[in-house]
Parts: C-alpha cells; structure tokens; sequence
C-alpha cells in the first residue's frame, strides 16, 4: 500500500525543510535553555530540601504532602488564586472579545485611536498607580471622597486594608490591567475575518450581527481566541505585581494572599526553594489544566 500523500516521516520533513529549521535553531536553544530546563530543574528539586547554600537533600513527597496537608496559608492561597482567576481570566477574555468586535465596528480612524486608548494601560509599567488615588484610604482618596460628599459612608474606607474589600479591588485593577494584550489579539482576530465568508454568509440566511458574530467571525478566528484565553488564564494566574503593589505582602489577613505570592515567599524570603519548586509545579499544573479545559471550550465554538 502506497504512504498517502503528505504523511512521510518527520525526519524526511526535517531534511526537506532543513534550512527552515537551521533559522529556529537559536529560538529552540533560547527556549530549552531558558523554559524547558528551568521547568525540568523545579519537578526534580520539588523532591528535594535545598536551601541554595547547601547540597539538595532528597525528601520524596514530604514536600508535597506538607504543602497540601500542614500547610493552611497554602490553602488560603489556592482559595485566592481561584477566586481571582474565576472573576480576572473569564471575565478579561469576553470584555476583550465584546470591546474588540465593538470597535472593529467603527470607522477607521476612530478604531485605531480606540485600539490604542484600550491598549494603553498593557504597555505602561505603573499605569495601576492611578487606581491607588481613586481607593487611598482617606478622606483624599476620590472614591472616598465621592461617597463621604453623597452621604453612603460616614467615614474613609480602608479599601486596600480592609479585608471585605480588598479581593474586589484588585479583580477590578487587573481586569483593567488585563484588557491591553488579550484586546490586541482579538481586534487583531476580527481584522483578519475574510469578508467574502460573511456575505456568503448573509445569502445563506444570516439576519443580525450576532448571528454573523456566532456563526461566522468567531468561527473564522479560532487561532486568536486560543491565544487569547490563554494570555488571559495566565495573566490571572500569575498577577502578583498588581496585587503586591495595591495591597502589599504580606496582604492584611493573607485576603488577596495567592499561590505566586507565596512562591515568591518561599522561594525568595525564605530560601527554601526545594519547598517553592513544589509550589511552581502545582501551579504549573494547574495552568496546564484549565488552560487545557478552556482551549476545549473555545474549540466547540469553532465548529
């Protein structure tokens, strides 16, 4: 039986194309070097007790078992983290998607100045620091300020103190924060649409926009929303600096304490990076799966 057309071995495709793979090599070794290698080193040191002074000791799953067992502030960590993910990865993905598809409406030069306006807040470092005037904690601070004139509250609120608060205020500065990268890739996404598809479309029997919006554009896109919810999981997984910079570290009451905060506790403060290896790994994990279960959702979209 004859090898059906374009199934021959990958080595042959290697020899093929070997001048396209000559050009990759340097990104290949950049990223063994600086990702694969530092992903392997963490599972194998997640076994181990290592200080960085002293010779890693080989502790099995002590590590793992203390961190899911003894180990409360973990607990209240991975509570965080999910909660912050739930509200900032979802929410950042469909707020990205509508605003994309909004202003992918408007005229040309009125959707670049807005493609800009909402990418703005990606590119600045401390762009955030203007939401800590709106919450300051006192009379000045203009949400305060704002309530305390209309009468809602008779005193300041901590907002970045108080533990009823804080979780709330950094979901809504990150998911601001957030809109920059996964905005890009969805205008980036509507941009690419071919316009022939839709007026194919609209003689089949397409009626609305949304109709066109569901059965057609988001179809025809389904490359960038992968990258877009992926951008968007990993961003809400791994926000540390907005959060350490709103409400500090530690956080009043470990309230908005999540798993990267208490990576960088360990591995950082602490020194115990055999311990922190554990806690990279089970966030590694956890970012595989949901990335992976949110990868399966978007693909139905597709068909």
């Amino acid at each position: 039986m004859k090898r059906q057309q374009g199934k021959e071995p990958f080595w042959k495709q290697i020899v093929r194309y070997r001048q396209h793979y000559i050009m990759l090599i340097p990104f290949f070794l950049i990223f063994i070097v600086f990702t694969v290698w530092p992903v392997i080193m963490s599972v194998i040191l997640s076994f181990t007790n290592y200080n960085v002074f002293e010779t890693p000791k080989f502790v099995g799953w002590d590590n793992y078992v203390n961190l899911l067992v003894n180990d409360d502030v973990f607990v209240t960590a991975f509570r965080n983290t999910i909660v912050f993910a739930i509200f900032t990865g979802p929410v950042s993905f469909f707020v990205s998607m509508f605003l994309a598809w909004i202003i992918n409406e408007l005229p040309k030069g009125i959707r670049e100045l807005m493609t800009l306006v909402f990418y703005a807040p990606s590119i600045s470092g401390n762009a955030f620091a203007v939401w800590m005037l709106i919450f300051d904690g006192d009379i000045y601070g203009y949400l305060n300020s704002f309530l305390l004139r209309l009468g809602f509250v008779s005193e300041p609120i901590i907002w970045l103190k108080d533990t009823r608060y804080m979780m709330a205020v950094v979901i809504i500065v990150q998911l601001w924060v957030s809109l920059g990268t996964s905005f890009l890739t969805m205008r980036a996404g509507f941009s690419t649409v071919d316009r022939s598809i839709v007026e194919a479309g609209l003689v089949d029997g397409i009626k609305n926009r949304f109709q066109e919006l569901w059965h057609i554009t988001l179809p025809a896109m389904t490359p960038h929303l992968i990258l877009s919810v992926i951008l968007s999981i990993t961003g809400a997984f791994g926000a540390e600096a907005v959060i350490t910079s709103m409400t500090g570290f530690p956080s009043t009451g470990y309230a908005t304490h999540t798993i990267m905060h208490h990576l960088r506790d360990y591995g950082f403060i602490r020194f115990q990076r055999g311990y922190a290896c554990a806690i990279a790994v089970i966030l590694f994990l956890l970012c595989i799966a949901v990335n992976r279960l949110a990868q399966i959702l978007v693909k139905r979209i597709g068909k």
